[in-house]
């Protein structure tokens, strides 16, 4: 087993505890795919779960300059040390990673270790264009490069929906850590401040906010569905994106009690959306 494979083998082990989905997703790759796969997004979710490991923002911002530094050729020599960034660097090298996207994301990154307010839906998307869309198309770069470009405007919609449906998944640990990712001007069109939806004491305006949300994930899934593109190669980058319109469904159900209630559907429904999803070309 040479060095990537050692350490490709280690990624796909962190996914499976840190990302389950996407470990799943990887198993549903080609097999000479997944070992980049996990790579990549093992990466992805570090960078996600920072806010989960650290409790003030310097620190926070401090573990995303590492990951910004390795990127950029700046790591000390212990950096390879760890298997992670190795095979990450292995996936860039192998499969030509554009390293700016990868930066892009890492800054993206910043607004999730601080409780800022996500301003508007335009913040939002771009947002989720930084991080969730462009894990789609990174990840479609390498599972088949020629086509990836056509995937482009599916990848950029889906990512959006995604993070919609993760945002909707999240929203209370979120509201117990003071952090709103529901776009200031679409609560104020419910009637609703970021305050109060962190307050949770107005059930109604919160219902109407969950559900302008939910249309807002619907409208880019539509959109992600309408713009095709994807290729037989792609597909399993965009597996994840199969459990978004169950997850959206959820939530409108639960309306104001998305607030306190874990959505997450069980583990062999999610399994079996994205499997479905693989055989039918649907998510």
């Amino acid at each position: 087993m040479s060095d990537n494979d050692t350490h490709y083998a280690h990624c796909l082990t962190v996914l499976r505890d840190t990302d389950r989905d996407r470990y799943l997703a990887c198993l549903l790759a080609p097999a000479e795919k997944r070992g980049a796969l996990a790579a990549l997004y093992a990466f992805n979710a570090e960078l996600a779960r920072v806010r989960d490991v650290v409790r003030e923002a310097l620190p926070g911002e401090i573990r995303l300059q590492w990951w910004r530094d390795l990127l950029e050729g700046q790591a000390d020599g212990d950096a390879l040390a760890n298997p992670l960034a190795a095979g990450l660097l292995a996936c860039v090298r192998e499969h030509h990673l554009p390293v700016a996207v990868l930066t892009d994301m890492i800054e993206a990154r910043i607004f999730d270790v601080y409780n800022d307010p996500m301003e508007s839906r335009s913040a939002f998307e771009g947002y989720a264009g930084e991080t969730a869309s462009a894990l789609i198309q990174l990840a479609s770069l390498v599972l088949d490069p020629v086509n990836a470009l056509k995937s482009a405007d599916a990848a950029g919609h889906a990512g959006v929906a995604q993070t919609v449906a993760g945002a909707l998944l999240m929203l209370p640990i979120h509201r117990r850590r003071g952090q709103v990712y529901l776009p200031a001007d679409l609560l104020a069109a419910t009637g609703l401040s970021p305050e109060a939806l962190l307050r949770g004491d107005d059930k109604a305006a919160a219902g109407r906010a969950v559900e302008a949300f939910v249309g807002l994930g619907r409208d880019h899934l539509a959109k992600a569905r309408a713009a095709d593109g994807v290729s037989m190669g792609n597909r399993p980058a965009f597996l994840p994106v199969a459990l978004v319109p169950h997850i959206l469904d959820a939530a409108e159900k639960a309306g104001a009690d998305a607030l306190e209630r874990v959505l997450q559907p069980a583990q062999w429904r999610r399994q079996w959306w994205m499997w479905r999803a693989l055989r039918r070309g649907l998510f």
